[in-house]
C-alpha cells in the first residue's frame, strides 16, 4: 500500500515526525559522508539529507546516481533548519525511484530563449517560470475576488462569434456548419447585453487577435477580464479601473513577495501603486510627448535616444503608438489614464464626447516602467440612432448587429466598462521583458507548438 504523501509546503506541521514526500530531483551534491538531494514537488523545495551512518548503504550509494528531474518518493524525519531551502530538511531513511530522467534537456547552464521556448513544456519546471506562473495565478485570483466581492456577476461570453468587435482585420476566421464564424476578440458586446440584465457583470476568458505583430507585448491568444456596468459614465469607469488595479497590485504584493523577490522585482515600485492615478486628455498627451521627444533626444541614455525617434510617429489625431505609450510609462511611477481619444481612431460603439464630438468618451490605462497599455475601455454609445449611424459609417452589417441594437431599443441606459489583459499585467508585475513567459503555452505569429 502506497504511503500517504506529505506536501513540502506542509512540512512545518510535521517537525520531528516521519513523513513521505513525492517529487522530482532538482539538484544533488555530496560532501564526504553526506549526500544532499534537493527535491521539488510544486509546493516548495526541500533538502533531503542522507548521512552514511543513518541510512542503508544501498540508498546512500544510489544517491549519486539520481539524475536531474528523476521522480522519487522519499521517507525521513522532518527537521527545522533555517539554512535549508524553505527552512525545513528531511533526514533521509529510504527512497524509491518512480521515474528515471536521463539527460534532461534543460540544465543549469545558460540556454537561449529560442531553445527554451521549443522545450516550453519542460521549461515550466524551472524556478523562474514557477515563480512567474504563481504570480499569474494570484493575479487571476485577485481579479476574481475584486469583482466577486463588489457585487459583479460573472457571465461567460461566447468564444465563437458571428461578428467582429475590434475590427475585421485581426479576426481568426473558421467555418461554422457552412457559415463564417470568428474566434472572439472580446466579450464586451455580449457584456453590454448582460449588464442590462444584471447591472454589474464581468466576463473572463481567452480572446484572440490575428494581428501580424512580433512585438514583445503581443500574443495571438491571451486572457482578458472585462467588467461592464449599467448607469456608469466615463468618470466612474476610470474610478473603477483605478480601484481595481490598485487592489490587484497590492494583493499580489502581499501574497507573492517570495516569488517577486526570486524574479528580482523592485518591490518599492509596486508598493507605490496607490490611487489616485494621473489622468490626461489625449490633447494634453500630445503636448506632453512633444516635450518628451526633445528630452529623450538630449539624453545620454542610448535607449531613450532611440525611443525619441519613434515618439509621435503616428501624428496628431492618430492612436498612440507603442513608443508613445512607452514614453508615458517611463515618465510616471503610477499607471496613467489617457482619455478622450479622437473618435475616428476608436471602435464604433464608443460614445462621442457631448462637449466635443470629435473625441470619444474612452480611456486607456498605460502601465508605468514602459509596459504599455494594460486597460482599454470607456463609455458606450447608448443612443440607438447614433449607434446605427456609426455602424453605417464603419460599413458594418446592420443585420449582424441587430441584437446589439436591441440593447438600445429596449430600455437603453448609459453604461461603461473596460478590458484588462492578464499577460501584460503579469509582465508588468513580474518585471518581464516579453509576454511569452507570462502564459504557460504562448501563441505568437510563428509559435503554436507545443
Amino acid at each position: 500500500m502506497q504511503k500517504k504523501i506529505t506536501y513540502i509546503s506542509d512540512l512545518k506541521d510535521h517537525i520531528g515526525k516521519e513523513v513521505t514526500i513525492g517529487g522530482w530531483c532538482y539538484n544533488r551534491r555530496s560532501s564526504g559522508k553526506i549526500r544532499f538531494l534537493l527535491i521539488r514537488d510544486g509546493t516548495g523545495i526541500c533538502q533531503a539529507t542522507a548521512f552514511k551512518n543513518d541510512i542503508a548503504l544501498e540508498f546512500f550509494e544510489k544517491c549519486d546516481t539520481i539524475d536531474q528531474e528523476t521522480s522519487l518518493s522519499l521517507t525521513g524525519t522532518v527537521r527545522q533548519d533555517d539554512r535549508a531551502p524553505g527552512g525545513y530538511e528531511l533526514s533521509l531513511k529510504s527512497f524509491e525511484i518512480i521515474g528515471v530522467s536521463k539527460e534532461f534537456p534543460i540544465t543549469p547552464k545558460e540556454h537561449g530563449v529560442a531553445y527554451l521556448m521549443e522545450n516550453r513544456h519542460l521549461w515550466l519546471r524551472s524556478s523562474r517560470q514557477h515563480s512567474i506562473l504563481r504570480v499569474r495565478h494570484q493575479i487571476i485570483k485577485a481579479i476574481r475576488d475584486f469583482f466577486d466581492n463588489n457585487g459583479f456577476t460573472l457571465i461567460d461570453a461566447p468564444i465563437l462569434t458571428a461578428n467582429a468587435c475590434e475590427g475585421t482585420t485581426t479576426l481568426f476566421e473558421t467555418e461554422y456548419f457552412g457559415e463564417k464564424a470568428y474566434l472572439s476578440q472580446s466579450g464586451q458586446l455580449y457584456n453590454e447585453a448582460t449588464a442590462m440584465a444584471f447591472g454589474k457583470v464581468y466576463c473572463f476568458g481567452p480572446t484572440f487577435r490575428a494581428e501580424k505583430s512580433k512585438t514583445r507585448r503581443h500574443l495571438t491568444e491571451f486572457w482578458m477580464v472585462e467588467p461592464e456596468v449599467a448607469f456608469l459614465d466615463l468618470e466612474g469607469d476610470m474610478d473603477l479601473a483605478e480601484e481595481f488595479v490598485e487592489y490587484v497590485v497590492q494583493t499580489v504584493l502581499a501574497k507573492c513577495e517570495p516569488e517577486l523577490t526570486k524574479l528580482e522585482r523592485d518591490l518599492t515600485k509596486l508598493r507605490s501603486i496607490k490611487r489616485p492615478f494621473p489622468r490626461m486628455r489625449y490633447s494634453e498627451v500630445q503636448e506632453f510627448l512633444k516635450q518628451k521627444k526633445i528630452e529623450f533626444a538630449a539624453s545620454s541614455d542610448e535607449e531613450l535616444k532611440k525611443l525619441s525617434e519613434d515618439i509621435l510617429k503616428n501624428g496628431m489625431g492618430d492612436d498612440l503608438g507603442a513608443a508613445d505609450e512607452t514614453a508615458i510609462g517611463l515618465s510616471f511611477d503610477k499607471p496613467v489614464l489617457v482619455h478622450r481619444y479622437p473618435s475616428a481612431v476608436k471602435a464604433f460603439y464608443m460614445k462621442a464626447d457631448p462637449e466635443d464630438p470629435k473625441y470619444a468618451l474612452c480611456v486607456d490605462m498605460i502601465a508605468p516602467e514602459g509596459y504599455g497599455e494594460m486597460i482599454g475601455g470607456g463609455q458606450r454609445e447608448d443612443n440607438l440612432d447614433k449607434l446605427m449611424q456609426k455602424i453605417d459609417e464603419h460599413k458594418l452589417s446592420v443585420e449582424a448587429f441587430k441584437w446589439f441594437l436591441d440593447i438600445r431599443k429596449y430600455g437603453s441606459v448609459p453604461h461603461a466598462g473596460f478590458g484588462l489583459g492578464v499577460e501584460r499585467t503579469v509582465a508588468w508585475l513580474c518585471g518581464l521583458h516579453h509576454v511569452r513567459e507570462t502564459i504557460p503555452f504562448p501563441r505568437m505569429m510563428e509559435k503554436i507548438w507545443p
